[in-house]
């Protein structure tokens, strides 16, 4: 079992207990989901595959409403194999950033854009960063004696000190950048004008 997406379903239920599919997706959103980019068309596929392994019971028969539905909870061989993948180092993905992409070769499109293009990362960094403090607020209020509650909030912490550092960052790359527009627009004013053509 190779899949990441595995390990996702197999900590989710050690901590839930029991969950359907579509629980599943509303978890990760809620949790995982701010670090961990998860494929949600895995996820089906893979309960199967790890009640075919013996790794998650089902109960429940599907059909409509929610009576209905299939749940799933985790084996004691899934657990185990849970504590063994968490026992592995962890390895470094290759990060995959669009914006420090384009940051990277900003000089073709001038200053000016990367400048556009820093701003939205500030606003795009300061929603994140107010959505998970109050995630922090209420986590801190409703789940303080849950079992998991401390590693949750280190994970959480991390989110919060990584996107600080990164507005941080930010204010720093933008009084470059504005330098560089300053001095590109004095570039242009100075220029010297070719000779004007004489009339006939």
């Amino acid at each position: 079992m190779q899949s990441q997406t595995a390990y996702v379903i197999l900590g989710l239920l050690s901590i839930e207990g029991k969950q359907s599919g579509y629980d599943m997706r509303k978890t990760i959103q809620g949790s995982v989901g701010y670090f961990w980019g998860e494929s949600y068309g895995q996820i089906y596929p893979m309960l199967r595959r790890l009640t075919a392994e013996g790794l998650i019971a089902q109960s429940g028969r599907g059909g409509k409403g929610r009576g209905g539905r299939r749940e799933y909870s985790l084996t004691a061989a899934g657990h185990a194999r849970l504590q063994e993948w968490l026992a592995v180092p962890y390895r470094m993905d290759p990060p995959r950033d669009e914006f420090l992409l384009k940051l990277f070769f900003g000089r073709e499109a001038g200053p000016g854009v990367s400048v556009r293009h820093v701003r939205e990362f500030q606003e795009k960094n300061r929603r994140v960063l107010a959505t998970i403090e109050e995630i922090g607020r209420l986590g801190r209020e409703r789940n303080a004696r849950h079992p998991h509650f401390r590693f949750w909030m280190l994970t959480l912490e991390y989110g919060v000190a990584q996107i600080r550092a990164a507005l941080e960052w930010s204010e720093e790359a933008l009084k470059v950048l504005q330098q560089m527009e300053s001095e590109c627009r004095r570039g242009v004013e100075k220029k010297p004008r070719g000779p004007a053509k004489r009339r006939r």
